[in-house]
């Protein structure tokens, strides 16, 4: 409590004192201290987490680094932990400093920016980008391609955040603090943000959500026509189509989502 009084103090004040901004960083990096926390009524957003990122910002000078026969021109340097964290990554993939990366994460040629949060057993496939402050539940799987937005500005905002046992098609989309439900399905170019509807079909009414997945959902991309002094025109939504099993096993009921709703991976 007494650093995240510190570091509102520094917001406020906009003076720079390094020391209490580099030790927020490092809990961020340790798992120690989330952007966003689950809690009863849904998660809540550590302000003063974010701060400290923005801070840190402000602290860093970019300078040349060399990782690994690679070299970047940057302010925040890569993570340097993984085989401690029991984190396998396979180059050139990239999680920076102020991320953190549970056990057994495997992160493909992808990136992790700072303040997000990987659980375990998350598989970050090839090209696929984890924003800053995201938080990605365990047992995750984000496909090739998936790219799930950073919220870091302003501090109060939500981030994106995906729950345990998510699936994410290759290409699909997430952004805008949006929260995918634990265990949903979201098919290869579904996009979602806070403005796009989710459109619950599988009843004898359509029934909306709005920056909501709820859990196990399979949702797949969707249009919806929309009038407009030139003409009608088909904007984007996402249907959900049905529910994934929670029955069954985690990998098997997979399987059986995407052979039943013909969704490729």
């Amino acid at each position: 409590m007494e650093l995240a009084r510190r570091i509102d103090e520094l917001w406020e004040s906009g003076e720079l004192d390094p020391a209490p901004i580099e030790e927020a960083v490092a809990l961020l990096d340790r798992g120690e201290l989330r952007v966003a926390e689950r809690a009863a009524a849904g998660w809540t957003v550590n302000e003063w987490a974010k701060k400290a990122i923005l801070l840190y910002f402000r602290i860093r000078k970019v300078e040349p680094m060399d990782v690994g026969g690679l070299h970047f021109l940057d302010k925040i340097p890569v993570k340097t932990d993984y085989a401690a964290r029991g984190v396998r990554v396979v180059p050139p993939g990239v999680a920076r400093y102020g991320s953190f990366l549970s056990e057994g994460v495997v992160l493909m040629p992808g990136f992790v920016n700072i303040g997000a949060w990987v659980g375990p057993r998350t598989m970050v496939d090839t090209w696929a980008t984890v924003g800053s402050c995201a938080q990605i539940g365990a047992d995750v799987h984000l496909s090739g391609g998936v790219g799930i937005g950073g919220v870091l500005e302003p501090p109060q905002a939500q981030p994106v955040i995906i729950e345990n046992g998510a699936f994410l098609g290759s290409r699909a989309v997430v952004v805008e603090g949006v929260v995918v439900g634990e265990g949903a399905v979201i098919a290869p170019n579904v996009v979602l943000s806070a403005s796009i509807p989710v459109i619950d079909v599988t009843g004898p009414e359509p029934v909306e959500h709005r920056g909501y997945v709820p859990p196990r959902s399979v949702v797949l991309p969707g249009t919806r026509p929309k009038d407009y002094p030139a003409g009608r025109y088909d904007l984007p939504c996402a249907l959900i189509v049905g529910e994934r099993s929670a029955s069954t096993d985690l990998k098997t009921s997979l399987n059986d989502v995407l052979r039943e709703f013909e969704i490729a991976t």
